[in-house]
């Protein structure tokens, strides 16, 4: 889906394993084959492995020496939709993922000119693979703080996989998505589209 204005809209994929790339990775995979679909969407798409930099601890836009933040946000700036994809942890988000919500933080302080949040507009995705239990607490907890960030939700925005409890099968083992997953996965995405081609055309109310 092309923007009304003619450009197209943008994405960017945040994948919070905790395996550096070229690693084979079950969030990575997850994320682009939400990407896929996205670009199905005409969304252009972009990836980044969270563990592959450094991002510092702490709850502003930059933490200084060192701190790799600034260019994942500037990828988030530059887009409409923002996929965050993590695995299952002990029932939880990977740390990465935690961090990147604690990173993200900063953004409730800093507004455009009609006092919005800089987030404000923009759309999430959040993805979940595991072979534990916890998927729809995990993505009950992302869109909480996203939403509290600024970002908008699409209907059935999330997207997950958890394979058989205490197993070693990961989604990156699999022969083939099993059709449910694939077509909550495709629905994600273009829900996403939709709903951020309509805010790139009538942002929300100004706040001031």
């Amino acid at each position: 889906m092309a923007d009304i204005r003619g450009g197209p809209l943008r994405a960017v994929a945040l994948v919070c394993s905790l395996k550096h790339s070229p690693a084979p990775s079950s969030s990575a995979l997850m994320a682009e084959h939400v990407c896929e679909n996205l670009r199905d969407a005409g969304v252009k798409t972009e990836s980044l492995r969270m563990v592959d930099y450094a991002i510092l601890p702490g709850v502003e836009a930059d933490m200084g020496d060192g701190d790799e933040w600034p260019k994942i946000r500037q990828s988030i700036m530059d887009s409409d939709i923002l996929v965050l994809s993590t695995p299952v942890w002990v029932g939880h988000p990977s740390s990465i993922a935690q961090r990147v919500l604690e990173r993200l933080d900063a953004e409730l302080s800093t507004t455009d000119d009609a006092g919005r949040p800089v987030m404000v507009g923009k759309v999430a995705i959040v993805a979940v693979v595991g072979n534990e239990d916890g998927a729809h607490k995990i993505i009950a907890d992302m869109f909480q703080g996203l939403n509290d960030i600024g970002f908008s939700i699409a209907a059935q925005g999330g997207t997950y996989w958890n394979g058989e409890a205490m197993q070693t099968k990961d989604y990156k083992d699999l022969d083939e998505v099993p059709g449910p997953v694939a077509k909550t996965t495709a629905a994600a995405a273009r829900n996403a589209a939709h709903l951020a081609g309509v805010l790139r055309g009538d942002q929300y109310p100004p706040y001031q």
